[in-house]
């Protein structure tokens, strides 16, 4: 008898990196819903165990390794720990990501250099380390979080937009490269989620003036997507073996308009380039957003991002 579309993935063993929080976690905690066991991974032990917590009541198997996906030594022990815990891999997502948000002249070579090693770097050593258990197994399946960013490469966001650029053509091209061995590739391009990942991201130029508007658009209904919708997606996807998933409406209209005017898309990127703050005489590098959020603290602030607000204290972004 076939499987139903719930039970097709139960018995699945599954890695999530950047999984303490956030899209990871909700991925995670789809992925247990519907039978996989999951392994989290991410570089903070307490923030791991909190989230294995979360998920301890779920249908499958929870267990965690606390790295950093950017350390060499990180692929081979992620996978030892699947098959330790598991017998194997099934399969992989790429989630982990750092967020640095202010103008180019508040950047540095090095924000750049960090973006790629952990958006780009860290998953290619991840796949390159995984392919084997995952052509063992039969049923491979890689899922790499990139965004609308690694198409449309919006302002103030250039180290994070270019990393997500290099993570989509390579998650296209292993596409190609590894079907014939029976693993499916997808890669994910959301839009704007409500994660709570505003309190997480680092912020440089004027902290204060880059967490409002970014808080703000994160946030707001219509711009982004609730989260949990999205992880589901994103699990379905690779049970279908989909190629690509776009999230958000806006992000879908985005993709197309960039693919049929680009043109007219850069002037609109040009033009918001000039709406958003300038770095200043003194600019400050790498403000955590829980940081920054004080100095941006008003009424009217607070209640565009409530939403995401409550996102990020449901999703382990931060405390309670």
């Amino acid at each position: 008898m076939a499987r139903s579309s719930h039970d097709r993935l139960a018995g699945r063993a599954a890695l999530v990196t950047g999984s303490s929080r956030g899209l990871g976690l909700l991925i995670a905690r789809e992925l247990t819903r519907r039978g996989c066991s999951v392994l989290l991974c991410a570089r903070d032990e307490e923030e791991l165990a909190s989230a294995a917590e979360m998920l301890r009541g779920e249908a499958a198997p929870v267990t965690y390794l606390a790295c950093d996906v950017t350390n060499k030594h990180a692929p081979q022990r992620l996978v030892a720990a699947a098959h330790e815990a598991f017998g194997g891999l099934d399969i992989l997502v790429n989630n982990a990501g750092v967020i640095q948000v202010g103008p180019l002249s508040a950047m540095t070579e090095a924000d750049f250099r960090d973006a790629m090693e952990t958006m780009y770097f860290a998953p290619l050593r991840l796949v390159l380390a995984a392919a084997p258990a995952l052509r063992e197994r039969g049923y491979g399946r890689i899922v790499n979080i990139s965004s609308i960013g690694g198409r449309v490469a919006a302002p103030h966001l250039l180290p994070y937009v270019g990393a997500k650029f290099a993570a989509a053509g390579l998650s296209e091209g292993l596409r190609a490269e590894l079907a014939a061995e029976g693993i499916s590739v997808t890669t994910v391009l959301p839009g704007l989620m409500r994660t709570g990942s505003h309190t997480a991201a680092r912020f440089s130029g004027r902290p204060s003036k880059e967490y409002a508007w970014f808080a703000v658009a994160a946030g707001l209904p219509g711009l982004s997507m609730d989260a949990e919708r999205a992880a589901r997606a994103v699990v379905r996807a690779a049970e279908q073996r989909r190629p690509e998933l776009v999230l958000t409406p806006v992000a879908k209209a985005a993709v197309r308009l960039h693919g049929v005017a680009p043109a007219t898309t850069t002037r609109v990127l040009t033009l918001g380039a000039r709406l958003l703050p300038a770095a200043g005489e003194a600019p400050r590098r790498n403000v955590p957003g829980r940081v920054a959020a004080r100095g941006a603290h008003s009424t009217a602030l607070h209640r565009l991002t409530r939403l995401n607000d409550r996102a990020a204290r449901r999703f382990n972004q931060q405390p309670s």
